[in-house]
């Protein structure tokens, strides 16, 4: 084992013993705190991606590290086979959020759109006797890279060469509720859908989409899942995506910003009567619900009740949505934005998104790329007015280098 501690020198070793799954920006990021991070060499760079809204609350948000640290004292491991003291309160406290009864405790994302799955297959089963049911999708989707959910994406680099597919499920464009209504069959369960599509570049729907999946779910008995994955827990401005157009669906799917950007946590959020559908030993997780990341999710939730960090990114997003819109037919052919969540599309003749993103390193400003000519913003939402004018200044700068 050689040591090495130079940025070119870790990255060749991430090269040389990683799986080539990601392209990451040539930095080596060595610390972090609030909307900044610290590379090796020791320049600090803004965060606009906020690990793809992971990390809402900032790097080392106080009051999150200090409910890790103290749990991280007492247990963290305990497995579901015992209770603990930390997962009741912090299940009592996001089923209020959600104004919900039940949580479905998991770790990752990806994990909560499978159990969303699951558990939507079940009560179709069990509660409406469809012996195959079937969910319809939105085309342009993003709900992790398991085989079940790359079955029914339409990106070729997720799904090319995973086959065979899961089937039961039918795509039909976003934002097309006549779509959706033509595609319901007698063994139609649920439609799963994000209320913004991330991975897409920020796609906001017509305001009428999700009222009008809510009442075709309540008319055909079916379930509406609710993707907040990326675009709940303060990130639009709101708790939720769908509070803007003041939909609940049936099932949230919740992660990302739930572990504070310190242990992940995912959980599907729900009333009893369609969660109430799993029975022990029908599906589980050895981590899920752990002490640590019940503690963690606990401080989280607790900093959404203020309401402080939904005020703050929708009043930031104004000013990000104005300032940006500035920038179209000036290297800018588009803008979407909710909250501190904006999608920018880059006019090919300046350069892709990826280049961009590599402009904006070198001006100490971090953002991703997407889908070739988007590069998407979401800062944590503890960044400042003057921190947010810094990134889109920069991105002016590259625009017009």
């Amino acid at each position: 084992m050689i040591t090495v501690t130079d940025g070119a020198g870790l990255i060749e070793q991430e090269q040389r013993h990683l799986a080539h799954n990601y392209h990451p920006l040539p930095v080596v990021i060595s610390s972090a705190d609030g909307a900044w991070v610290t590379d090796v060499d020791g320049r600090r760079y803004l965060d606009c991606l906020a690990a793809y809204s992971a990390v809402n609350f900032g790097h080392r948000h106080p009051v999150i590290i200090d409910a890790a640290v103290r749990q991280l004292g007492r247990v963290t491991l305990t497995s579901r086979a015992f209770h603990t003291d930390q997962l009741g309160p912090f299940a009592d406290r996001l089923a209020a959020l959600c104004r919900k009864e039940m949580v479905l405790p998991m770790n990752t994302g990806a994990e909560a759109v499978e159990s969303g799955i699951k558990v939507a297959r079940k009560w179709g089963h069990d509660v409406r006797g469809i012996a195959e049911p079937e969910i319809i999708v939105a085309g342009g989707n993003f709900h992790g890279r398991t085989i079940t959910v790359i079955s029914f994406s339409d990106d070729p680099e997720a799904r090319t060469g995973f086959g065979p597919y899961t089937p039961g499920f039918t795509v039909v464009p976003y934002g097309d509720a006549d779509a959706v209504a033509a595609a319901i069959t007698e063994r139609t369960v649920a439609i799963l859908v994000e209320p913004i599509q991330g991975e897409a570049g920020v796609i906001i729907p017509p305001a009428d989409y999700l009222p009008r999946l809510r009442e075709l779910c309540d008319r055909n008995r079916m379930l509406l899942i609710c993707d907040e994955i990326q675009s709940g827990l303060g990130r639009t401005g709101a708790t939720f995506a769908s509070d803007h157009v003041g939909v609940v669906p049936d099932l949230y799917l919740l992660g990302k910003a739930l572990g504070g950007g310190v242990v992940p946590v995912s959980a599907v959020v729900g009333d009893a009567e369609v969660l109430g559908v799993l029975q022990p030993g029908q599906h589980g997780s050895t981590f899920g619900g752990n002490p640590l990341a019940a503690a963690v999710g606990s401080a989280v939730v607790g900093l959404l009740e203020t309401g402080e960090f939904q005020q703050r990114a929708a009043e930031l997003g104004v000013r990000l949505h104005d300032r940006l819109r500035a920038l179209i037919g000036s290297g800018v052919t588009a803008v979407r934005c909710a909250g501190l969540w904006a999608g920018i599309d880059i006019d090919p003749a300046i350069g892709t998104g990826r280049q961009l993103g590599e402009r904006l390193l070198a001006r100490g400003v971090l953002v991703k790329d997407t889908h070739g000519s988007t590069i998407r913003i979401a800062p944590p939402l503890v960044i400042t007015e003057a921190e947010l004018d810094f990134a889109v200044d920069q991105l002016a700068g590259a625009l017009a280098e």
